[in-house]
């Protein structure tokens, strides 16, 4: 009798461990899904604005179609894309484009002196900082279940229940992820 009653705990431990890891997998999974939701948001509210910018851009810069072409373009791959390793890629070429718009808006100084080009801007701006602090969410609450994932035991309910790894989102662009070049001259 006492045997049964020490296999009988075991048991009971090992179910006990299993929910208690699986809980924890769910737990950081949706974490990383909440983080996603926040990135998608933000990338939303930047898509939203660019077709402003582009309307307000338009009327001055009547010789950079292809400039303006390129960010449409870019808009629309970027609002495409769907998991994180092609949002990655398809929101550092959007990114690229829209540096590109406001190198060439430089040389319109009617467009940099109007108060609508200078309001959205100054949104733009706003924007790519939350989206950078949403990434950041994402990306450590994906490593967490990376790792929870990985780990032993966790793995081996991880596998029975199917849980997958959260790919990171990443600039695509290496040249985004330098730090800008500043010349001071004299």
């Amino acid at each position: 009798m006492p045997v049964s009653y020490i296999v009988l705990a075991i048991i009971v431990l090992l179910i006990f461990a299993v929910v208690v890891i699986y809980n924890g997998l769910v737990k950081f999974k949706n974490l990383a899904l909440e983080g996603w939701s926040g990135i998608d948001v933000q990338l939303k509210r930047r898509a939203d604005l660019i077709p402003n910018l582009i309307e307000t851009v338009k009327g001055y810069m009547t010789h950079e179609r292809g400039v303006l072409e390129t960010v449409t373009e870019m808009r629309a791959a970027a609002m495409k894309a769907t998991d994180p390793a092609g949002k990655g890629k398809a929101e550092g070429m959007l990114s690229g484009a829209l540096a590109n718009l406001f190198a060439v808006a430089e040389n319109y100084p009617d467009l940099k002196a109007s108060q609508n080009f200078q309001e959205l801007q100054k949104a733009l701006a706003e924007i790519e900082d939350q989206i950078q602090l949403s990434r950041r969410y994402y990306n450590g609450a994906a490593r967490n279940l990376n790792i929870q994932i990985q780990s032993f035991p966790n793995n081996l309910i991880a596998g029975m229940f199917r849980f997958q790894e959260m790919k990171y989102f990443e600039m695509e662009n290496s040249a985004d992820r330098n730090a800008p070049q500043v010349a001071l001259r004299p």
